[in-house]
């Protein structure tokens, strides 16, 4: 099922990569797919059910982790997160800011709100963090809101 649903978005992703060049008129999901390098993100939001909601009018800011962040992940991790959707819904949720922030309005020490309820910090201080994980790529700008790449999956208080 996991290798079948990354094969998917692998075929869709070489599909689509050609319109990651207008991605202000592609919502988050698709801008993420474009890019090529957030298949396991995609597939953790299809098994989680976040797709329609990512996918919706939004605002979003989305801090999205690349699949090396998830590769980094100890071994087992992403399929044991793939069978346990309420953990998977609070990891990924604790992504995801309502609103669009850019990284001009970001400031450090400042606290974010996630949609899982939780607060993320955001640094400033010798590159941009969002609690441990550095932003790689910033103000990825979709129709829907914006992504922020970040190298490491970051986890809600539990």
């Amino acid at each position: 099922m996991i290798r079948r649903t990354l094969l998917a978005l692998a075929a869709s992703t070489a599909l689509a990569a050609p319109a990651f060049a207008d991605a202000h008129s592609m919502n988050i999901v698709d801008t993420a797919v474009a890019a090529g390098n957030f298949t396991t993100l995609a597939a953790a939001l299809e098994a989680a059910g976040l797709v329609e909601t990512l996918t919706g009018e939004g605002p979003f800011t989305v801090f999205a982790p690349t699949d090396e962040a998830f590769a980094a992940l100890p071994e087992g991790t992403v399929e044991a997160l793939l069978a346990d959707i309420p953990t998977l819904t609070a990891i990924l949720t604790y992504h995801v800011v309502a609103g669009t922030v850019m990284s001009t309005d970001l400031t450090d020490g400042m606290t974010a709100t996630t949609v899982n309820g939780a607060d993320i910090t955001i640094g400033t201080e010798g590159g941009v963090t969002v609690n441990d994980a550095n932003v790689t790529t910033a103000d990825i700008v979709a129709s829907n809101g914006v992504i922020h790449v970040i190298d490491a999956v970051i986890l809600p208080p539990m």
